[in-house]
């Protein structure tokens, strides 16, 4: 245990990364009883400091380290494994009235999506702290045109805008059945266009199916070749 202790001291809530909630873990007390004064004031100063408060969706996840996958503790750790931002991406056509941004078939193609197959890769977990939803009209359906498509707030998309949208991981509901309408925050300067922030952020590991879907009640005014661009934000782990 006490070998994971040199990379804790960036973390709050460290004591989750190694398992232990307070001092009564018998291996650790163990430990700091047969080490020398100095050393022991060093260990315990490591394992007591908490560091600057983080911040934002890096204050969250360091909320979930009792839930980290084992592997996943460790590498954090041992600082195999840091912190650091992301927002997982997908783009997919409005064909029908049934949009899934996240599909088993889909590939990692830049611009496009950064996940394959709709699953982190091993060793990443994710905290989904925030989504965004956009949506735009691509030129045509060429994969160059749909790269360059500028995406909008849904304030102008009314049909996509009145509808609904879940996401799941492993099958459990993080976000049930909620109004698009989340997403109009053009008028919201505090917060960016198409960004819904989660009041409960929710913890997604690797290996698990991610699915999000957009459900419409209409396609009345939906134009050819509209897309919708998902994005999962917030903290993740990553070598």
């Amino acid at each position: 245990m006490l070998g994971l202790l040199d990379g804790i001291e960036e973390y709050n809530n460290a004591g989750a990364l190694i398992g232990i909630e307070g001092v009564d873990d018998g291996e650790l007390l163990g430990a700091l009883k047969r080490m020398n004064p100095i050393k022991r004031q060093r260990t315990v100063n490591k394992l007591s400091n908490t560091g600057s408060p983080s911040r934002g969706s890096r204050a969250e996840m360091e909320k979930f380290f009792g839930e980290l996958p084992a592997h996943i503790k460790e590498g954090l750790a041992n600082s195999s494994l840091r912190l650091a931002d992301s927002t997982i991406y997908s783009i997919k056509p409005v064909t029908s009235k049934t949009i899934k941004l996240f599909e088993t078939q889909d590939d990692k193609e830049i611009g496009l999506r950064n996940i394959s197959n709709a699953k982190l890769p091993k060793n990443q977990a994710f905290l989904v702290s925030g989504i965004y939803l956009l949506a735009g009209v691509s030129a045509d359906g060429t994969k160059d045109k749909i790269i360059a498509t500028e995406f909008k707030g849904l304030e102008t998309f009314n049909a996509i805008a009145n509808g609904e949208f879940n996401l799941k991981s492993n099958k459990k509901q993080i976000v049930p059945e909620t109004s698009n309408a989340v997403f109009k925050t053009a008028a919201y300067h505090q917060v960016p266009i198409g960004y819904y922030k989660l009041a409960n952020p929710r913890l997604i590991e690797d290996d698990i199916l991610i699915e999000m879907t957009v459900e419409l009640g209409s396609m009345d005014g939906v134009a050819a070749n509209t897309y919708i661009f998902a994005g999962l934000h917030g903290t993740i782990t990553t070598p």
